[in-house]
């Protein structure tokens, strides 16, 4: 078969623009420039090609360093590190990084990263999160490795349980969760919780049994579902807090009824039934329209029982 230089090149051209998208976002994570490039060495036999060397040259503005064989790049880079490894090479630093991001699921199934992808390895990161309900006792600790906002659409690495949390209000407990990637690429996830003490921990291999492709659609899922993902977490939040507030509103009424009219009452109910209901519509500014008609109308009479209580406490004292 033969087939003309110009015919080829309008062939190929897809895959050497899909390259230099690649060169352009190797650029973006590691917050550089072309100009911060000394050398452009190229890797591979397709890079024998003028029009691959043509194009990278363009966008690095600069000489290629082709001299070496292509097909051999691969395998002296290797035998250098393995030298910097053994101790031998005492002149250059390599620094490895975590390809994809690693976080834990928050309520309503979202992502919090806690080690975005990119971090030099070995790497470090804390957070403090806390419990959902009054006197819950354990709270679930599931490790997730992605770039998507939901942690269905991410892959699960580990999951444990941190129990005997003691019997607290919601919102007392303090659980620190820390991540520590040592330089073999382990994962170690610890949990604690800071008043008690109780805590544990989890050790898994993040890379373990996940392939370059893999790592490359879950990459590119990410850009593609992007401004989909911002929406639904969006809605999940608005979603969460309303749920949290119809709990904190309904044990308030529990807690301080007598301090309350019938009427406030009545009609604070009524708000939760409202916003209950809208919950489930998936419209994020209704739900936050109704979050907020509850905030306002339970906020003088809130503020009245707090001042009670502030009576009540200081009531015979001196201050």
């Amino acid at each position: 078969i033969s087939i003309l230089l110009n015919e080829f090149n309008q062939l190929i051209r897809p895959l050497v623009d899909k390259t230099i998208d690649s060169c352009k976002a190797a650029l973006k994570d590691a917050g550089l420039t072309q100009k911060d490039i000394d050398e452009v060495v190229m890797v591979g036999g397709s890079t024998r090609v003028p029009l691959v060397k043509q194009s990278v040259k363009d966008f690095f503005k600069k000489e290629l360093h082709d001299k070496l064989n292509p097909d051999e790049v691969v395998a002296l880079g290797a035998a250098v590190q393995a030298d910097i490894l053994a101790g031998n090479n005492k002149d250059f630093l390599l620094l490895d990084i975590t390809p994809l991001s690693l976080g834990i699921e928050t309520m309503g199934g979202l992502m919090d990263v806690l080690i975005p992808r990119n971090s030099k390895i070995p790497s470090k990161a804390g957070r403090q999160y806390t419990t959902q309900k009054d006197g819950q006792p354990s709270m679930r600790i599931s490790v997730f490795q992605g770039e998507r906002d939901l942690v269905k659409d991410n892959r699960r690495l580990a999951e444990f349980n941190l129990a005997g949390i003691p019997g607290m209000p919601a919102g007392l407990p303090k659980v620190e969760v820390s991540f520590l990637i040592n330089a073999d690429g382990i994962l170690s996830v610890h949990a604690k919780e800071l008043r008690s003490g109780v805590e544990q921990s989890i050790e898994v291999k993040p890379q373990y049994g996940l392939t370059d492709d893999e790592v490359e659609k879950m990459l590119m899922d990410s850009i593609t579902h992007a401004q989909q993902d911002i929406k639904v977490r969006s809605l999940i939040e608005t979603q969460t807090e309303a749920e949290q507030i119809i709990d904190t509103t309904e044990g308030f009424l529990k807690k301080n009824n007598q301090y309350l009219e019938p009427d406030e009452i009545e009609n604070t109910r009524a708000l939760v039934s409202d916003l209950r209901h809208v919950i489930s519509s998936g419209d994020k500014d209704i739900i936050h329209s109704k979050i907020e008609a509850l905030n306002e109308y339970t906020r003088p009479f809130a503020e009245r029982v707090m001042d009670i209580a502030v009576s009540s406490a200081v009531k015979g004292r001196k201050i």
